[in-house]
């Protein structure tokens, strides 16, 4: 264990520093600094070695998060990132981008700040890529059975790495251009700069991961043709069918979902001009929904300068600290102030939009009004209605399930009551051989979930290949405990 009094000794909690704002608007560059060494390690060294590690159960990937907390205080980074890499093989993306659940499942967290579970498993990634310990590992022989996994995200690529490294010959098939599925395109760099994913791809390549970009599954390759060439077909698209509002005005010119702003701005940085890019530079915006991707635009707004930033969530504002109905090691709802929010803007809570408004077609403001609940229902209140100036709208109201793409018509797989792709208790739909992982199949979710669920689709795919695997399958797509977070 790391120092065993060490929970007693350094009782603050301290967190990677952030840019100062007026710098990091100013550019493109992630937010967060890397942290001074001593530091990293003092807080480390904050674990208590729990008889019961809860941390265990909030990671859906099981993270060994004891083992490589104590590694990182006895300065072993090297045996630390093999740790962590035998449970998740993407830590520079979870370490980024996820909101750790792990660390409000802390026992630590019951009456102190919580361990920076987060913040050390980052540096541990980081410095194991400085120091080129990050290495291909290529199966020893070769299967000679095939699969096809459709969709570039952290779970596509989690199954692909997996199925890759027991020895079957994997295709990674994405529409877009470049690999990495929302994580490319989603997810600005101020949050996740894009050598982090060229870095893995590029062992994944020299692992033997293949991958074929620029080709929409359904259109420019069937699902049946895909199902006749390959052993095994793997669904990875995402959730990705945004959630609508449908009210006066919606048609306005200026009202956009988030991500139809996201992915060209994401393009733009990335040195590409798509025509269909949204520049807010002296506009005043609105987001609608508080979420990781509104938080997103709000980040991506002030960068373009933006005249003015409103977020408007329907709901109450969440509590600062945890509600009695969320007890501990459960994942609380709690007031965030991300990085973006940090940066400005005004956000409003229990604002119901009523309309869009504008002149000749284009949109010059929202008409919102106070939430009233009625009978459970949250409601506008009459005589509360105001206008707030919007030459633009982002719509950050979450993701309603997977794009058909031609999945039922081609290969009869089925579709659930909440848009997902249907499965069974091993990942795969009615279609034998035709399985689903992540968001596809569980609907909306976090990135951690998307990498466990790509593993534990991978261990699937090999037993029904194989007969037997020995890929480990961290979680079973029956789990909802996504519901409590």
């Amino acid at each position: 264990m790391a120092d065993p009094r060490g929970f007693l000794k350094v009782r603050q909690r301290e967190t990677q520093p952030r840019r100062p704002v007026p710098v990091r608007i100013m550019d493109w560059k992630e937010v967060y600094e890397a942290q001074e060494k001593g530091v990293l390690k003092s807080q480390a060294g904050r674990c208590m070695d729990c008889g019961v590690p809860f941390c265990h159960q909030g990671c859906p990937l099981g993270n060994l998060i004891p083992e490589w907390n104590d590694l990182v205080w006895r300065d072993k980074g090297e045996e630390a990132i093999e740790r962590l890499h035998a449970t998740n093989n993407f830590p520079e993306f979870t370490g980024r981008l996820c909101p750790a659940p792990c660390e409000a499942s802390c026992v630590l967290g019951i009456n102190q700040p919580a361990v920076t579970i987060k913040q050390v498993e980052v540096s541990i990634i980081d410095q194991a890529f400085d120091n080129d310990w990050v290495q291909p590992l290529p199966p020893t022989r070769l299967t000679g059975k095939t699969v096809a996994v459709v969709g570039s995200g952290p779970a596509g690529l989690a199954v692909a790495q997996q199925l890759t490294r027991v020895g079957h010959t994997v295709a990674v098939y994405e529409r877009d251009d470049k690999i990495g599925g929302l994580l490319r395109y989603g997810i600005p760099d101020f949050k996740m700069e894009k050598e982090q994913v060229d870095r893995r791809l590029e062992q994944m390549k020299a692992e033997g991961t293949r991958f074929r970009t620029g080709v929409a599954v359904g259109t420019d390759v069937t699902w049946e043709q895909l199902r006749r060439r390959y052993d095994a077909v793997v669904v990875a698209t995402g959730a990705t069918v945004p959630r609508d509002l449908p009210i006066p005005g919606r048609d306005f010119e200026g009202v956009h979902f988030a991500m139809d702003y996201l992915v060209p701005s994401n393009r733009v940085v990335a040195g590409e001009n798509p025509e269909n890019h949204i520049d807010a530079r002296g506009k005043h915006v609105v987001i609608l929904g508080g979420g990781d991707t509104g938080a997103d635009c709000i980040g991506t707004a002030h960068r373009h300068q933006a005249a003015s930033v409103t977020t408007l969530a329907i709901g109450k504002q969440p509590p600062a600290e945890r509600a009695a109905h969320q007890p501990w090691p459960t994942f609380p709802t709690l007031f965030e102030v991300a990085s973006a929010h940090e940066e400005g803007g005004e956000r409003t809570y229990l604002a119901s939009t009523v309309e869009f408004v504008g002149e000749d077609g284009k949109l010059t403001g929202v008409k919102v009004a106070e939430t009233e609940f009625v009978d459970g229902r949250r409601l506008p209140k009459a005589g509360t209605e105001r206008i707030i100036p919007a030459d633009l709208v982002f719509l950050s109201l979450g993701f309603t399930g997977a794009e058909p793409a031609g999945i039922t018509e081609q290969v009869s797989a089925e579709f659930d009551g909440r848009g997902n792709v249907a499965r069974d208790g091993y990942y795969m739909t009615n279609t034998e051989g035709v399985f689903v992982a992540g968001d596809a199949g569980r609907g909306q979710s976090l990135i951690v979930w998307a990498i466990a669920e790509g593993r534990a689709c991978a261990a699937a795919v090999d037993k029904f290949l194989m007969g037997s695997t020995i890929l480990p399958a961290p979680v079973a797509p029956t789990d909802r405990a996504i519901a409590v977070l």
